[in-house]
């Protein structure tokens, strides 16, 4: 990848998302990154970013608010306009949250507040910033594994994820020659984790990953490599890469 070339990735200030910036800043690239609430966060991936080697500058997102969207836009204008740029390159649709329901007492409120995030707010955010991607650019969408391996409490999770995968095909014909993947992982140790009370957590990830084909839990950095795969290889589209230790095969 050129360093010239400008990333947007939303969810970028923990997780698999700050691992994204800091691997685009090593290779040279300038990031645009969104961070939903905690701006502390924020800071310290513009500083890894820039010991790095590259600029990254942080806007408040939150994705699910789509009201925010064109007032996001304007903001990406003026960063873009700071890289003395018009145009940005990648767009990495990062930013979630993790989710549990029960069928029996779930809202129509509640799941249209999920279905914001995961699905709603992920197309239409898209959709306001096509028009300021170059030609040869790529957009990269995130699922799970919880699309094909559904557990108790995430059948919307499973439902959203398992639509993120056809939305990525549908927009790689709709939109072709741009191309548009998806990356789906599998168990990545991120902070959503720590739910789990750290004098059992390590216990519990083994139990958890004993049957992969690799026995462990996944790191962020190794999940951000897929990322910047599908980013250069540029006659990849349509697919959905793989980030679970084989956890599909077991």
């Amino acid at each position: 990848m050129s360093k010239s070339k400008i990333a947007i990735v939303t969810g970028g200030s923990r997780g698999i998302g700050r691992d994204t910036v800091h691997r685009l800043a090593q290779r040279g690239i300038r990031t645009i990154f969104t961070y939903n609430a905690n701006r502390a966060e924020a800071d310290k991936v513009v500083a890894l970013a820039d010991q790095a080697g590259a600029r990254a500058i942080a806007l408040q997102l939150d994705t699910g608010n789509a009201d925010r969207f064109d007032k996001f836009v304007t903001e990406v204008r003026g960063a873009l306009r700071d890289f003395k740029a018009e145009r940005f390159d990648f767009l990495v649709n990062n930013a979630g949250t993790s989710s549990s329901a029960n069928l029996e007492t779930i809202t129509p409120a509640e799941m249209d507040a999920l279905y914001s995030v995961h699905f709603k707010g992920v197309l239409f955010l898209t959709q306001k910033l096509l028009p300021l991607m170059n030609d040869g650019g790529s957009i990269t969408f995130t699922d799970g594994m919880i699309a094909h391996s559904p557990s108790k409490g995430a059948f919307v999770s499973s439902a959203m994820a398992g639509g993120i995968e056809h939305l990525t095909r549908g927009l790689a014909v709709e939109l072709a020659p741009l191309r548009v993947n998806c990356v789906c992982p599998g168990l990545i140790r991120t902070g959503v984790w720590n739910s789990i009370p750290a004098d059992q957590r390590e216990e519990r990830l083994a139990t958890m990953t004993k049957r992969q084909l690799v026995p462990r839990v996944g790191t962020p950095a190794e999940a951000a490599e897929a990322y910047l795969y599908l980013m250069r290889g540029g006659y990849t589209t349509g697919q959905v890469l793989y980030v679970e230790g084989g956890t599909a095969l077991t």
